[in-house]
């Protein structure tokens, strides 16, 4: 009796130790494949100076099919840029751009994986200062300098979340990750323009570079990106034999080309982007000054494998 006493005592001991053992000891803890972490990160910084830098041609980008392997790349800008006067030509010009990145994650415990879709979405502002230069009645030369300051903020998904053990600065990252970035560049702009009653026509040229820098973000994460684009704008308006607001309604052309000569070279899987639309212009100066132009233009974007249609609405001020 006294032999099974003790058997029925070593038991209950064992049961008891089994069902307070910690959790990690039954499981390894995930982790992610590849420990690729910091090169999405070095992307996602990548991507998101597509939104800093001022650029027209990619002011609204969605790419469902990447190249790089991680689908549903969204990125948007919006901003204005204006001279104050001629008796006093400094310039100034601001944007806010936003960019989504999906990038995708397998974390396995040694004998099972699993799959971490994420969400890492980032606003940007940026804010430039420059003075025109002027060359002839038509021309003018504009240096301008722009900082800018970036928050991205990360994810996983709820299938992400259903991680029974999670483990790893990697991971924990995903689960509730920041990353805040500056940057400091300089363009130099060529402006073109001229304006008769029967034709208006503007270009711009524009060589932009800037600087991105991470700062107060974890140490795997920590990164910088060189952007630089030349880009092209154009727009041509004459007048149609309609009349609103007691002024002339324009027809109106628009053309933007991007060259992407920095470290966004290829990271789309293209290195140039084009757009070319139109539509119509409608002028309000009768009646404010300061809401002066509304013009709504139909747009197709392209390039090396992506292309797309939008449809937008733009106004002038002053």
């Amino acid at each position: 009796m006294g032999s099974i006493r003790w058997v029925g005592v070593l038991l209950v001991a064992g049961t008891a130790a089994f069902a307070l053992a910690p959790r990690a000891a039954l499981a390894q803890d995930f982790h992610l494949v590849g420990a690729r972490l910091q090169d999405r990160t070095q992307a996602a910084l990548t991507l998101l100076s597509f939104s800093v830098t001022p650029d027209s041609s990619a002011s609204s980008l969605s790419i469902s099919n990447a190249s790089t392997g991680n689908p549903s790349v969204t990125l948007g800008q919006l901003g204005a840029g204006f001279t104050v006067a001629d008796s006093f030509p400094l310039y100034m010009e601001g944007y806010l751009g936003y960019s989504r990145y999906d990038p995708l994650f397998v974390a396995t415990n040694g004998t099972e994986q699993k799959r971490l879709p994420t969400k890492w979405n980032s606003v940007s502002g940026t804010a430039g200062l420059g003075w025109d230069f002027k060359i002839s009645d038509h021309w003018v030369l504009r240096p301008i300098v722009d900082v800018s300051l970036a928050h991205l903020g990360t994810d996983v998904s709820i299938a992400g979340r259903l991680l029974t053990h999670v483990g790893g600065p990697e991971i924990a990252f995903l689960q509730n990750g920041r990353m805040n970035a500056y940057g400091l560049g300089a363009s130099m702009m060529l402006d073109y323009s001229i304006a008769k009653e029967s034709y208006e026509w503007d270009v711009e040229l524009r060589y932009t570079w800037f600087h991105l820098q991470t700062f107060d973000t974890s140490k795997l994460v920590e990164g910088s990106s060189n952007p630089m684009t030349l880009s092209l704008w154009t727009r041509y308006r004459w007048p149609t034999p309609w009349t609103m607001f007691r002024r002339p309604v324009r027809w109106v052309l628009e053309g933007t080309a991007s060259d992407y000569v920095g470290d966004q070279r290829g990271a789309l899987g293209f290195n140039l982007l084009c757009s070319t639309g139109g539509g119509v212009e409608l002028d309000t100066t009768q009646y404010s000054e300061i809401w002066t132009r509304t013009r709504f233009v139909v747009r197709y974007l392209f390039g090396r494998d992506v292309s797309g249609a939008s449809a937008g609405i733009s106004i002038s001020f002053f």
